[in-house]
């Protein structure tokens, strides 16, 4: 079985003789924060060969204000750029309707019963009974107000409860992507998260506290997680399993990014998905594209019925075009993808390399994460 372990160093025996000289010289020093960076390069986080496959969870903690919302007894009324009054366009956006966040007033989700912990979500890992997990990383991140500078202190923990168990406080555990404009601030952290997911197992994770801001700007709010977790199971066909992660910008000057998988071996008839970990997408900001292409074979336009051609960040948590379980289910996500396609027609037989295209025009987007699923042979 190949594998390549979490690139944070967990598990790397030929780095055990250098993390011990450090420790003996450094036992009275605590480990620091992690360090910041406006462009964290994608890079491979883990690989495996296995039978076996990766599951996803994910959902938004920032969604707008509903129609008649009231305080002190007077509904609230608020107005775009244009001068049009907005609240009543969130219902329709919530169901799925076309709009940007930015045009609406963002309020928290908050789904648990605790007043302590606001921006708070659940959605449901599905994981295939015999499974044992091999790995499993949560990823969080949000916009932040505008002209917020410094460090993202707040940002590099969270809360997270799995199936049945209470809120455990979880500190980013790598270099976590922070990005500050006039227009507002943005950033991602994660965290391995494997030995809870191998105790708690499938069902719904809960995950508060994520430091999104909820201050509308022109650049919109909105904030959310993704929970992935990579899976044995002997009863599924042997695959290639891949994780990569990054925090990139698309959009401006950048116009387009390719992530390239090698090693695969596609087998005949092989199938294969890959999921995406996106911020800042909206609904009517066109020319989001994303294509796969095995070895020179033409590319082939990822698309379903929830993300068209032409606009695959669109705010859906979806996994081939269907709706994924969450609380609260917003089909429209105000600014976040979590979305799992289906690469099958774009593998061929004998392919040992997919490289993955992201296109946009602007404003763009924030690229998070990368995961892919794909038969193999020995």
């Amino acid at each position: 079985m190949r594998k390549s372990m979490d690139r944070s160093g967990h598990g790397v025996v030929c780095a055990l003789a250098s993390l011990t000289l450090s420790a003996a010289l450094t036992s009275a020093v605590a480990a620091p924060i992690p360090r910041e960076s406006a462009r964290i390069p994608f890079a491979e986080r883990f690989h495996v060969t296995q039978h076996g496959g990766i599951a996803r969870a994910a959902n938004s903690v920032v969604t707008c204000l509903r129609t008649g919302h009231h305080r002190a007894g007077r509904p609230t009324h608020h107005r775009h750029p244009a001068g049009q009054p907005t609240a009543g366009s969130c219902a329709p956006a919530r169901r799925g309707g076309a709009g940007t966040d930015g045009r609406y007033r963002p309020v928290a989700v908050d789904v648990d019963s605790d007043p302590r912990t606001a921006l708070s979500s659940q959605a449901e890992l599905r994981i295939p009974a015999g499974s044992r997990i091999s790995y499993a990383r949560l990823y969080w991140g949000g916009s932040l107000r505008a002209g917020a500078r410094g460090p993202v202190r707040d940002g590099r923990r969270v809360l997270v409860a799995g199936p049945g168990g209470r809120y455990r406080e979880l500190t980013a555990d790598t270099l976590t992507g922070h990005r500050t404009s006039s227009a507002g601030g943005s950033f991602q952290a994660s965290a391995d998260v494997t030995e809870l997911v191998r105790r708690r197992g499938a069902g719904a994770y809960t995950v508060a506290r994520t430091a999104a801001a909820r201050a509308r700007s022109g650049a919109g709010a909105w904030g959310g997680w993704t929970l992935v977790a990579v899976y044995e199971n002997h009863r599924q066909p042997l695959r290639q399993l891949a994780l990569w992660d990054g925090f990139e910008r698309l959009g401006g000057g950048r116009r387009s990014l390719a992530v390239r998988l090698g090693e695969l071996r596609i087998p005949a008839k092989g199938h294969g998905r890959v999921g995406v970990l996106a911020y800042g997408g909206h609904r009517e900001r066109e020319h989001n594209r994303l294509s796969v292409r095995a070895d020179r074979h033409r590319p082939y336009a990822l698309r379903d019925s929830a993300n068209p051609v032409h606009d695959v960040m669109n705010s859906t948590i979806t996994e081939f075009g269907r709706e994924s379980s969450g609380k609260p289910a917003h089909p429209n996500t105000s600014g976040l993808d979590s979305d799992v396609f289906d690469v099958t027609p774009a593998l061929r037989s004998g392919a040992d390399r997919l490289i993955f295209r992201f296109t946009t025009h602007n404003p763009g987007y924030l690229l998070g994460a990368l995961f892919v699923e794909t038969d193999t042979r020995r």
